[in-house]
């Protein structure tokens, strides 16, 4: 037990003398800090000859970035990466119903490098102000008309510094004579509106499409389901993420982050409102029937208040039982004036009235049971039924809760193929953020899921690879926090080197028996576990010299029945060649007593 706390406090002392010689090695360097300064005047120029020579580019990165480039048709693709916002068009217009200081679309777009980036020279677009109004947008190569082949839009957002309130959606705008990108605002027609978007702690991922009313021609939105995935770690792990939406002809869509599903459905079934609407509905002019009984019970008509029920018994009354204390002050007030207080200067009596002290309570009733008028408690009556009620019966005429009757929808129209929305010809970012630095990249649509994926396999990929090559391991990460917080050494010791120690220790050390040798060197007594192990060595010896006598009977008895049966197929023999005896003659001989011992 000595050599274990021993160990213990060996290893304690070795996480302390770890932490002491980190401090030991920064005032070390310190010094070193001083003596470098001193001499530094001294060799400035040896320093500035040996830099050129020394002096090697920064090591490159295990990830190199090459721009992404579409691998099939696509109707729009921008990386960005030619450093300029060339075929995009900043809005100029200004938002309806507003004050004029917000009305502005005067938010600042840029192309730069993404913040602490592990891919140099990739870029990308970056709404950078915050608290004001963003627009922007480009022109398709050619209008998206929907058909027979699956739209897939994809791009990435970053959100750098985090984001508080705001989105970072994308619109599809709809293909009008009147669309003009100059005056790209929130009210200008879109087709599909998805992505990210965030304010306090309600966290959604769009996907809203405009639907034509073909009988009024009216458009109006329809919002898929919010999906089932936490969303959260998309919006606050600053980390670039890829959004993707994949729209089939047979109205089926899925919505992916980082290529996983984290939403699917039905424009049919999963849209909200519907995009067809009910057959049948509410008739509007329906009015209620008077005599119409929605009441599933009512009161007995037929029962009679019993003669004994008083109405007029109090729910309580006084405890007649009930005995005054002893000690009772009755002519002690509760509450007496205070006679320490008095009237304050400014005081004023025609205003305020004639001055009272305040009331304390009576100290003389501190130490009795009571003072004042004494009452008896009260208790529940027990004769108390309160107001009496008839009992309440099924109503023979309840006919249920009435609603209107239903009627032929006027407005009904039934369209199976939601699919086929309006065609667009833009893409757009109409943005208000309270987080500035919000990154976007590398936006592709087309209509082949092969493409959309060797896209994002060269830009987004890219970055996931970069930066897990540039994420240390986790041994290397407690190393890092060790550096900067040497307490941790101590921890990972008794966190880890302590119970590894401990188990050794516990399971392979015992306490080791003296040999029968090493006692015949000395005349030393020897313990009474000697004297056990001796007895239980006789008795093992005993028992089994008591087995091989069983066993050499066993042995001596099947040799005698072995004998006897031959000696009885010799005597049959000797029967066939002579006359028969006598049956004494017969008896005796064949007496076990005449038989002759067969030799061995």
């Amino acid at each position: 037990m000595e050599l274990k706390w021993l160990l213990c406090v060996t290893l304690l002392a070795l996480g302390i003398l770890a932490v002491q010689a980190h401090d030991m090695d920064e005032d070390n360097d310190a010094d070193d800090v001083v003596d470098i300064e001193d001499d530094l005047d001294d060799g400035i120029e040896e320093v500035e000859e040996s830099k050129s020579e020394t002096s090697s580019p920064p090591p490159a990165p295990k990830v190199t970035y090459r721009p992404p480039v579409p691998t099939g048709e696509v109707y729009f693709a921008e990386s960005f990466d030619k450093g300029t916002l060339d075929g995009w068009i900043l809005s100029r217009a200004k938002k309806d119903d507003t004050d004029d200081e917000i009305a502005k679309y005067d938010g600042k777009w840029e192309v730069q490098d993404m913040k602490e980036t592990k891919l140099p020279g990739d870029k990308g677009l970056v709404m950078v102000t915050r608290a004001k109004h963003h627009a922007i947008s480009s022109k398709l190569s050619k209008p998206f008309v929907f058909d027979t082949k699956p739209l897939i839009i994809q791009y990435e957002v970053n959100f750098q510094n985090g984001i508080e309130c705001g989105g970072a959606y994308v619109k599809l705008l709809s293909k009008t004579p009147e669309l003009n990108l100059d005056h790209f605002h929130d009210k200008t027609p879109y087709t599909i509106m998805f992505g990210p978007d965030k304010c306090g702690e309600d966290y959604k991922l769009h996907f809203i499409f405009r639907h034509k009313n073909p009988k009024t021609g009216k458009y109006e939105e329809k919002h898929a389901k919010r999906p089932d995935a936490d969303l959260k770690t998309y919006f606050t792990d600053k980390k670039t993420h890829l959004y993707t939406l994949v729209l089939n002809p047979d109205n089926s869509f899925e919505i992916l982050v980082d290529q996983t599903v984290v939403n699917s459905g039905n424009l049919l079934n999963d849209m909200s409102p519907p995009v067809n609407p009910p057959r049948e509905i509410e008739d509007p002019n329906d009015q209620k029937p008077e005599d119409w009984d929605e009441r599933p019970k009512i009161p007995d008509p037929d029962a009679v208040k019993p003669d004994d029920w008083d109405e007029d018994a109090p729910a309580k009354i006084a405890d007649e039982n009930a005995v005054k204390p002893e000690g009772w002050l009755d002519d002690e007030p509760e509450y007496v004036a205070d006679p320490d207080a008095e009237k304050p200067e400014d005081w004023d009596e025609d205003m305020d009235g004639e001055w009272e002290a305040p009331q304390i309570a009576n100290p003389k009733c501190e130490t009795a049971p009571g003072c004042g008028t004494w009452q008896r408690p009260m208790i529940d009556n027990p004769n108390y039924k309160g107001k009496w009620k008839p009992p309440m019966i099924d109503n023979v005429n309840y006919q249920g809760i009435w609603k209107p009757r239903k009627i032929p929808n006027p407005d009904f129209f039934e369209d199976l193929e939601p699919f086929k929305m309006t065609p667009f010809s833009a893409v757009g970012l109409e943005l208000w953020s309270m987080t500035s630095d919000i990154f976007f990249d590398n936006f592709i649509i087309c209509t082949e899921r092969a493409v959309a994926d060797d896209w994002a396999s060269d830009g987004w990929g890219l970055k996931k690879a970069a930066d897990g090559a540039a994420e240390p391991g986790v041994v290397g990460q407690m190393m890092a926090a060790a550096e900067e917080r040497p307490w941790l050494w101590v921890v990972y010791i008794l966190t880890v080197a302590l119970p590894v120690f401990l188990v050794v220790l516990f399971c392979c050390s015992g306490k080791k028996q003296p040999s029968a040798a090493e006692y015949k060197k000395t005349d030393a007594p020897q313990p009474d576990v000697m004297d056990d192990e001796k007895e239980e060595k006789d008795k093992g010896e005993k028992e089994d010299e008591e087995e091989e006598e069983d066993a050499n009977e066993e042995k001596l008895g099947s040799d005698a029945d072995l004998g006897s049966a031959s000696q009885e197929e010799e005597e049959e023999e000797e029967e066939d060649d002579r006359k028969p005896a006598s049956e004494e003659e017969e008896t005796v001989n064949r007496s076990p007593r005449n038989r002759k011992p067969r030799k061995d």
